[in-house]
């Protein structure tokens, strides 16, 4: 955790534990005409595939799911969007939409491997 040099606090702790897609994104607070404070999260891009160590390619089989694929080779449904960021695409169901699509399923950003090791 790094120091703000302009304040010298802390800074918050992201909301979302690091499983999360949104941990690390940015908390931004909005006015309201009449004065009340809102927090929202700000954008999350897609990250770049640069660096993802490739775990398996999986070919899309009727009643594939995101979910059911990142339970079966991450260990948690809830890691779908892993799967999502290593195949950039706008809408994810499209992932799984297409039987015989290859997709690619990458470790974690930072998780050492073959290619990153």
């Amino acid at each position: 955790m790094t120091v703000d040099s302009t304040s010298g606090a802390l800074p918050a702790p992201s909301p979302y534990p690091l499983t999360s897609r949104y941990h690390g994104v940015p908390v931004a607070l909005h006015t309201t005409p009449d004065g009340r404070q809102v927090p929202y999260l700000r954008r999350r891009l897609l990250p770049s595939t640069d660096g993802l160590t490739p775990l398996a390619e999986h070919t899309v089989s009727a009643g594939d799911r995101l979910d059911l694929l990142a339970n079966r080779y991450l260990g948690s449904a809830d890691q779908w969007w892993r799967i999502a960021d290593a195949n950039p695409v706008v809408d994810p169901r499209k992932l799984t939409a297409t039987p015989g699509r290859r997709i690619t399923v990458a470790l974690p950003g930072a998780v050492p491997g073959v290619g990153n090791a």
